[in-house]
């Protein structure tokens, strides 16, 4: 065999290596779950703790605020794809201040939930906590809110059982061009897990806010307003300006908050004194 093929060959085999790699660990690459979940009663108090059983036998830890009033909102948060639900502590005590009732829970592999992480999982997930919170809340209006990874999850739940309002803070378009922007490799055409949300959010018909960070590094406000762009229904776009991904103005901060409670309060089946 000469030297130039056994060089080719090689090099064939380190990048069908590679890619065998990548096709493996990529999940690792999307989803940074975290283990350790505080007492409830260390961050909230009045809430209740439970589990939610999903569709597929996963069991999701769920802490969760009934709404004030009969008819008041209730709230499923949806998380990006790092910490747990305690971290979206101070984001449900600022919704519950409103009145709204609040759903707090983390997806498999997060937390103390069972199983791994994956596109069709989280999905699964999203449906079950929703039956869940219109248990808890027959009648009440149903709010989505989904944050980075978890506006992808939203988007997804919203095209199979439209909410009374979705609210999306730092949406990307899709995790292909999300990838693109971090990655120099052509990691996009391996992904197991795509998330397409804006060709998703283009079929929907329901209220939708989106609100991104201008100095957001991890998701581009660009692909955030593209989010918005695509939406066909009623929709508006906050920018916060000076906010990156995981600062606190994006978390529960002043205007962020008041533009999700105005929001919400404009939906036709939101009572107003709420």
């Amino acid at each position: 065999m000469s030297g130039w093929l056994r060089v080719l060959l090689w090099s064939l085999g380190g990048v069908a290596a590679l890619v065998a790699l990548l096709w493996t660990f990529q999940r690792r690459l999307v989803y940074f779950p975290a283990a350790d979940v505080p007492p409830i009663e260390s961050l909230l108090s009045g809430w209740v703790e439970t589990t939610v059983t999903t569709s597929d036998g996963e069991r999701l830890g769920v802490w969760y605020a009934e709404p004030a009033t009969a008819d008041a909102p209730i709230v499923i948060v949806f998380n990006g794809n790092a910490g747990t639900r305690a971290g979206r502590a101070p984001l449900g005590e600022a919704l519950v201040r409103s009145g709204y009732g609040v759903v707090l829970f983390d997806y498999r592999g997060y937390g103390n939930s069972t199983g791994s992480p994956s596109e069709a999982g989280l999905a699964l997930d999203a449906q079950s906590v929703r039956d869940f919170a219109v248990g808890i809340a027959p009648g009440s209006p149903i709010v989505l809110f989904g944050e980075s990874l978890g506006a992808a999850v939203a988007i997804g739940l919203a095209a199979t059982a439209p909410p009374d309002a979705l609210i999306l803070r730092s949406p990307f378009t899709s995790l292909a061009d999300v990838a693109r922007v971090h990655y120099p490799l052509p990691l996009d055409r391996l992904l197991r897990d795509r998330y397409p949300s804006e060709s998703i959010i283009g079929g929907l018909e329901v209220p939708t806010l989106v609100i991104a960070g201008s100095a957001d590094t991890i998701i581009p406000p660009s692909q955030s307003r593209r989010i918005h762009e695509a939406a066909p229904g009623p929709k508006e776009l906050v920018i916060v300006e000076g906010a990156g991904h995981n600062d606190f103005a994006l978390l529960a901060g002043t205007e962020m908050i008041g533009s999700v409670t105005d929001f919400i309060r404009q939906q036709p089946r939101v009572p107003d004194d709420n």
